[in-house]
């Protein structure tokens, strides 16, 4: 029984704390109302707590809390700087780190995997993991030809622990929604859930990976690495250098931060065009800045597949969003089952226009500046749990097509506001979303 699988008790058990935590603090909130606290010191302390308490238990764990944690942190940046440094720190570990697993057990998948002698495809193996993350750890080793080659393991149990997870956070996602502003969480947890099946299956994530890497072969802006050896279990590719994104946030240049935001978002939302696949995993942790200045990507497990480029509509929401046409927009999100029709009367055009801020504001500029300070503005406050923003959040509906292209969509809004970023995004929207660019108005 491996210790992630023996662990799982364990795991339900925090995982099922977290909202006997909620309601314990908002009872005392109650209390703290009575002896003349205000609406917003006791929403402010009751989210400050929960916060800290949900990322602890997310930050410890693998499998799908791991996961969610990261697809979280990608909104750090609005975050209201209230809560402090402590919770972005929280935050920014969920993109990269998680306990290692032991060199026995890894030995022990790579015999199954590779057969028992694997060790003869290499030149060397390092023991200890170069980087760990929900689902698997990275060995840098060399190659039999002298190629630097980065070795990812997926940990044993981890099937049953995300699945697991998932399912437990399934039931937590009104929790998470009030402390990630701007972020659909059932829609997030549900598209986890339906994709699980992929994000575990390295033969499949391999095969992503081989697809990217020919349509960005040679390319002067990125580098994806080419599969040299895969398995189920275990993906071997050729070893990249460079900065993590997640270094340049905390401490790059002007020009590398620009720069960074607008490979970025050009990689994404090129993609589908290009390898008909979408990259459906931006966090810093995915993301590095290679010393030639080539932006380098990983993580291929998590994909949409768009054979024909994006989904048509997108452009045209965006559109008539940009263009403050929100009868006609309301009429379309309903049409196409964003808005379930029940709850059509109870979206207005007001509602309409915060929900959307954080997607079209950058289109209004040729060059927008991404700030935390803006970014918090256009997704709302968090400690107000009355909001515009989150009240609009449970009547939309996502559809299946859509929910990773929306979550692509913010997921670069927020990295480009962590870098605090200057960068073409109008342009870059214009040439890869259809319908965008072609319904300008008059």
């Amino acid at each position: 029984m491996s210790d992630i699988t023996r662990g799982r008790g364990r795991r339900n058990a925090k995982l099922a704390a977290l909202p006997l935590g909620m309601a314990g603090r908002a009872a005392a909130g109650f209390g703290k109302r009575l002896t003349g606290m205000s609406k917003d010191e006791v929403n402010a302390d009751l989210m400050e707590k929960t916060a800290e308490q949900l990322f602890e238990v997310l930050g410890t764990l693998k499998g799908g809390a791991m996961k969610v944690g990261q697809a979280l942190s990608i909104m750090e940046a609005a975050i209201p700087e209230e809560f402090g440094e402590p919770f972005r720190e929280a935050l920014t570990k969920l993109q990269a780190e998680a306990p290692p697993m032991a060199a026995a057990t890894v030995h022990k998948v790579l015999d199954q995997q590779l057969g028992t002698r694997w060790r003869e495809r290499f030149s060397s193996f390092d023991d200890e993991p170069a980087a760990s993350a929900s689902i698997g750890q990275v060995h840098r080793a060399v190659w039999s030809d002298g190629r630097p080659v980065a070795v990812k393991v997926q940990y044993p149990g981890a099937d049953h622990a995300l699945k697991a997870d998932l399912k437990t956070l399934g039931r937590l996602s009104g929790l998470i929604q009030k402390l990630s502003p701007g972020t659909d969480a059932k829609a997030m947890i549900d598209e986890l859930i339906d994709r699980t099946e992929d994000e575990l299956d390295y033969l499949g994530e391999a095969e992503n990976q081989r697809a990217f890497a020919a349509a960005f072969d040679g390319d002067p802006d990125f580098v994806v690495p080419k599969v040299i050896a895969s398995a189920p279990r275990v993906i071997v590719s050729e070893w990249i250098e460079g900065t993590r994104l997640s270094k340049i946030i905390t401490s790059g240049t002007r020009e590398q931060r620009n720069a960074a935001a607008t490979h970025m978002t050009a990689f994404e939302f090129s993609s589908p065009a290009r390898v008909g696949l979408l990259h459906g995993d931006p966090h810093p942790g995915n993301f590095f800045v290679m010393d030639d200045g080539r932006f380098g990507v990983l993580d291929f497990g998590a994909v949409g597949r768009y054979p024909d480029g994006l989904p048509p509509e997108t452009g045209h929401i965006l559109a008539l969003a940009r263009d403050k046409q929100y009868d006609a927009l309301r009429d379309v999100l309903v049409q196409h089952n964003f808005i379930r029709p029940e709850f059509a009367g109870k979206v207005t055009a007001a509602d309409l226009a915060s929900y959307l801020k954080p997607y079209v504001d950058p289109l209004y500029e040729d060059s927008f500046h991404f700030t935390r300070k803006w970014l918090q503005r256009a997704a709302g406050q968090a400690t107000d749990l009355s909001g515009d923003v989150y009240k609009t959040s449970r009547h939309l509906n996502l559809p299946a097509e859509y929910v990773m292209v929306f979550r692509v969509l913010l997921g670069c809004v927020g990295i480009a506001a962590q870098l605090d970023a200057e960068a073409p995004y109008r342009a870059i929207m214009y040439r890869w979303v259809p319908g965008l660019e072609d319904e300008l108005p008059a």
